[in-house]
């Protein structure tokens, strides 16, 4: 489904990530794995559009995608959760959803997806008249997802999912991420928890300064050595 050949970005003058190059197949969990800086967050926002490659392409269906607006490659089906969320704190949980929408604002149908956004977070249909800035940081990552889910992806790639929720959250957080690849979302996972991801994912990828230096299949990627002593503490 997603293809990344050869990318290079730099970021205020600085390379972020170089000659990264992964694939995604239709209906696999990827996680991409790495500490601060290493790189992860300018991948995913390459591939959104949200960064300016230097060389390299992204196809994405077999399209190439690389240069084409952000607001185009989500009507190609591909939604992005950044780590800051991006919600619209002073709107509703509802206004916010429906934001989500907006590409089918004429069409009958352009709530539909809810019903499915509901299941997966319930929370949400119990505060849809609540402002998105009043809700707790886990509630406000189920707002950021649940915005993206609105856009019907075929591909939806999250940032740090996990960060700045509360722990006994982060068990229903990875449930959830699981219970959307079965609807048949595509997922490329940037993750700091790495245990958990590799639990759920299909295979990962290991950046360190913009370079993937580990890549392989979920089980391979957790029994490697250097994984279990950076990341596992075995």
């Amino acid at each position: 489904m997603l293809e990344v050949a050869g990318l290079t970005t730099t970021y205020e003058g600085l390379v972020a990530i170089s000659d990264v190059s992964l694939k995604v197949g239709k209906g696999e969990i990827v996680t991409v794995a790495g500490a601060n800086g290493a790189g992860k967050s300018t991948l995913l926002k390459t591939i959104a559009g949200m960064e300016q490659r230097q060389s390299g392409s992204i196809h994405f269906e077999g399209e190439r995608i690389d240069g084409v607006q952000p607001h185009l490659i989500t009507a190609r089906g591909i939604a992005f959760v950044p780590e800051n969320r991006r919600l619209f704190p002073r709107l509703s949980v509802r206004d916010n959803l429906r934001l989500g929408s907006f590409l089918f604002r004429k069409r009958p149908d352009r709530d539909a997806p809810l019903d499915g956004v509901f299941s997966l977070f319930p929370v949400l249909k119990e505060r849809l008249g609540q402002l998105a800035g009043t809700l707790s940081g886990g509630e406000q990552q189920m707002l950021a997802m649940g915005r993206a889910l609105m856009t019907r992806p075929k591909l939806l790639m999250l940032d740090e999912p996990s960060q700045g929720i509360m722990p006994k959250l982060v068990t229903e957080m990875f449930a959830a991420i699981k219970a959307i690849r079965q609807t048949g979302v595509t997922i490329l996972l940037v993750e700091q928890r790495l245990v958990e991801s590799l639990e759920i994912a299909d295979s990962a990828v290991v950046l360190q300064t913009g370079r993937i230096v580990l890549r392989g299949s979920a089980q391979e990627v957790r029994d490697h050595p250097d994984i279990r002593s950076a990341y596992l503490g075995a």
